[in-house]
């Protein structure tokens, strides 16, 4: 098709989808997977926003806050998404009361709990009080509802935040009440999820009605009349007395900063209005410029869990820039990696295809952290490393970026970076940040079981020298891309070819240090594994394919391509007793097996990869609380959904998107450049999953699988889709 007719079409297409645009708002629902393990966080924040309002509920023990059972203890200003059972934040409680502060219970049942698109709002039986949320970048907005009375009250507890197993513990905390409108202060906290070193969380608040009484507190004695309380490394909080005719509101405007108490009251200035919807309203429209990068045609079922993706996708990491409390500096500043060994594979992918200026910002700010901090991290949250769970998944991240060509990025520091982690033992904490075992991999080829987590290790490591490699070679640093090339092979030396499974031989294996294999009678390829173990959140079936950059090899070391496709069949076939989770041996719940459903274009079998994908996107994925298959890690699970609902997934790392099976008839790609995508999706139903053909810009595409350089520019991404398997992609990508 020549470039006019394309561009043609290119423009009929945009001018029919801007019409088609409408409030692609009603169609997120924050209340999407905050159950059954999803533990997103259903408050009221804007895109990667550093403020996020919400309820703590219960035992004050869910990561994100909100919990189905027990009550509400008030609304803290600062949460994460999506991050498991691994607390952090809860900080600057508020909370609409009435009668006498009790200040060791004031929680409160609740009922006509809602939430939507910058909002939350929710009524505590308790006190016969309301409350209504919103917020901006650095600030939120908290409107109750009182009845009649003397005696109603707000009440700021600057000692409460969220805690679990990994647990948050309290340093100390200081409250000023400045005027019967206006008060500050801090909390400082420590620990949670990646055992950080204290952070300080500072507000300023203003009211819009004057208070008739005010107080303090300290270690839970009050003190009418009294506006400061000092930090003592005591637990302290404030409180506002009004009296109220029956439905008055009172307002709240509250800025958070992370470096002083000015800054917070710099931050409340960006609300503008004392009118919540009109601050809400700011908050949809920042949202409405994420959602409308991508305009799909579908039911409004699908358009409310695809739009809920979307959203969720992009609540983390937040954008602390200019909250940096570690040092000065002009580089944006990115906090709340949590963690990229999760997100790597999918979510900053999306951010790649959608937002690439916001996901090079991410980049620059990974590499100001090394710069200051001695690594770039994997996990990090309260502007503190910690927390690796596999590779030095930041290596992928540079090599992604390079090879789908993001600008504004010092890749020659990147390699520096990368080239750290590879070769510097991060010391005492292997599980702070750098690469831990590698006296071991370094030396042997793989990491051995004196040390934790030494399959993860050795499979993510020999994937990361891989994104070396490719930076490398890119650079033009032909030694340095040799030798890390070599070293992406090192997966071969924990594959034991004697083990056998399932009429599969084969598979990786713990080898001690001595280079023997670990004893039958010891290990099981069924075995699962936490921080301590030979795995990390995966099992030796799920994890002896997790080879995404020498796929070749893979195959061959499992008996060719037909012996591959029958394995990956059982995989995905052979039944566990939890069938809740897993899919057959396949678990959508861990990242480990996200990339596995598309390992079938690898041997010609993409009507595999769409039977699948097809099938975990209808069984695992939904609208109700338990919408999500597993805890969102930050996303993660949500920009999986994304991408396979479009028709592709990325091989995160390389210049390569994997067709799966799209599930919209039509859907519009909006690009950062001005350029459309537009996927057309012939007959796509959910009786026709498989791809009959495909043209791209007008010529066939005969491989299930396109590269992200011809999409970069936009075009026209044409399917065909059909009820049975087609003979289109049958020739594989074996050599890729």
């Amino acid at each position: 098709m020549n470039r006019i007719a394309l561009n043609m079409i290119s423009l009929a297409f945009v001018v029919f989808t801007a019409n088609a645009q409408s409030d692609l708002a009603q169609y997120v629902d924050p209340f999407i997977g905050v159950d059954g393990g999803g533990n997103v966080f259903p408050g009221a924040c804007v895109p990667f926003g550093m403020v996020k309002v919400g309820p703590d509920c219960g035992n004050k023990d869910w990561n994100a806050g909100w919990d189905r059972d027990g009550n509400i203890h008030g609304f803290s200003n600062v949460h994460v998404s999506g991050t498991g059972g691994g607390c952090k934040y809860g900080n600057v409680l508020f909370a609409p009361i009435t009668g006498e502060l009790d200040t060791h219970n004031y929680s409160s049942p609740r009922k006509n709990e809602n939430a939507a698109l910058g909002l939350y709002e929710v009524e505590l039986s308790r006190y016969n009080t309301s409350a209504r949320l919103t917020a901006l970048q650095h600030s939120a907005m908290h409107e109750y509802t009182f009845p009649a009375g003397d005696d109603s009250k707000i009440i700021i507890d600057l000692g409460s935040f969220l805690a679990s197993h990994e647990r948050q513990y309290f340093v100390g905390s200081e409250v000023r009440i400045l005027s019967n409108t206006e008060i500050e202060g801090y909390t400082r906290i420590r620990g949670g999820w990646n055992i950080g070193e204290p952070y300080t969380v500072y507000f300023y608040a203003q009211f819009d009605t004057p208070a008739a009484e005010y107080g303090t507190w300290k270690s839970h004695k009050q003190m009418p009349g009294e506006k400061v309380q000092y930090d003592t490394n005591e637990m302290t909080g404030a409180y506002f007395t009004y009296h109220t005719q029956a439905g008055q509101k009172v307002t709240a405007k509250i800025g958070i900063s992370y470096l002083s108490t000015g800054k917070a009251r710099m931050n409340a200035a960006e609300m503008t209005s004392w009118d919540f919807d009109t601050v809400r309203g700011e908050c949809v429209k920042q949202w409405e410029k994420i959602l409308n990068k991508v305009v799909v045609k579908g039911t409004d079922e699908q358009k409310k869990i695809f739009y809920t993706a979307l959203y969720h996708a992009y609540l983390q990491p937040v954008d602390k820039t200019g909250e940096n409390s570690k040092w000065a500096s002009d580089e944006p500043y990115y906090d709340d990696f949590y963690c990229i060994w999760d997100t790597f594979r999918a979510t900053h992918p999306l951010f790649t295809l959608l937002t690439p200026t916001k996901q090079a910002d991410m980049l620059r700010s990974l590499l100001d952290i090394y710069k200051h901090d001695g690594y770039m991290p994997d996990g990090r949250s309260g502007d503190d490393n910690g927390r690796v769970q596999g590779g030095s998944n930041s290596d992928i991240l540079f090599a992604d970026a390079y090879v789908k060509g993001l600008k504004g990025i010092d890749y020659e520091l990147a390699l520096e970076a990368m080239i750290k982690n590879a070769e510097v033992a991060p010391g005492d904490d292997e599980r702070k940040e750098g690469r831990g075992g590698i006296t071991d991999y370094n030396t042997k080829g793989y990491v051995s079981t004196r040390y934790e987590r030494a399959g993860t290790r050795t499979m993510e490591y020999a994937n990361c020298d891989y994104a070396i490699a490719t930076l490398a070679k890119g650079l033009k640093k032909k030694d340095l891309a040799e030798k890390y090339l070599l070293r992406s092979h090192n997966w071969q030396n924990i594959w034991n070819p004697n083990i056998e499974s399932l009429g599969f031989k084969g598979f990786i294996w713990p080898r001690l240090e001595n280079g023997s294999w670990m004893n039958e009678d010891d290990y099981s390829v069924f075995q699962g594994g936490t921080w301590p173990d030979f795995l990390y959140e995966t099992f030796s079936w799920e994890m002896s394919f997790y080879v995404p950059h020498d796929m070749k090899s893979l195959i061959e070391k499992c008996g060719g391509k037909e012996q591959f496709t029958r394995r990956l069949d059982t995989y995905f076939t052979h039944e566990r007793w939890d069938q809740r989770w897993f899919m057959g041996l396949f678990q959508i719940s861990n990242e480990p097996g996200f990339l596995t459903p598309t390992l079938y274009n690898y041997v010609g079998r993409p009507d595999r990869t769409a039977e699948i994908v097809r099938q975990t996107l209808r069984e695992r994925y939904n609208s109700t609380k338990e919408g999500i298959p597993g805890n969102d890690d930050s996303g993660s699970m949500s920009a999986w959904y994304v991408f396979h609902s479009l028709g592709f997934y990325p091989n995160a790392g390389q210049n390569l998107y994997l067709i799966s099976s799209p599930t919209f008839e039509e859907a519009s790609i909006y690009l950062e450049n001005g350029k459309t995508l537009l996927i057309k999706a012939k007959r796509a139903s959910e009786k026709n999953i498989y791809v009959q053909s495909v043209k791209l810009n007008g010529e066939p595409l005969d491989d299930c699988f396109f590269r992200h350089t011809d999409i970069a520019n936009g075009g026209i991404l044409e399917f065909v889709m059909g009820s049975k398997p087609s003979k289109w992609g049958i020739n594989g990508m074996i050599n890729e």
